[in-house]
């Protein structure tokens, strides 16, 4: 109906929708981008190795491994390993989890808390 009023130079008023059709699913996000603008000035804090070392160790007591772990805290085996090798930015959510799982407050972890 609309190509054929458009035919006949009738007047269409057409509108695009913003990001209609696209795949948005990989847009990137504010924290993202902060991440790829880091610089020597400006970065983001990590977890030290120690906290590392001592969720390792406390995981390996329990004889869990980091899927396991992950999955008794409802996260990806990724952000343990991140954890552990001291790459992850501190959320206490996640080292509340952590610590829970172990099953007791290590100082060096609740110190970080």
């Amino acid at each position: 109906a609309i190509l054929a009023a458009q035919r006949r130079g009738e007047d269409v008023e057409t509108s695009k929708k913003w990001a209609a059709g696209q795949n948005k699913q990989h847009s990137i996000t504010k924290n993202t981008a902060k991440l790829d603008r880091e610089t020597e000035e400006l970065h983001h804090d990590r977890v030290t190795l120690e906290v590392g070392k001592v969720i390792q160790q406390g995981r390996q007591s329990k004889g869990l491994t980091q899927k396991d772990l992950a999955t008794k805290i409802n996260e990806k085996p990724q952000v343990i390993a991140d954890y552990e090798s001291g790459r992850a930015i501190p959320n206490n959510q996640v080292l509340g989890k952590i610590e829970r799982a172990i099953g007791e407050c290590p100082s060096a972890l609740c110190w970080v808390l």
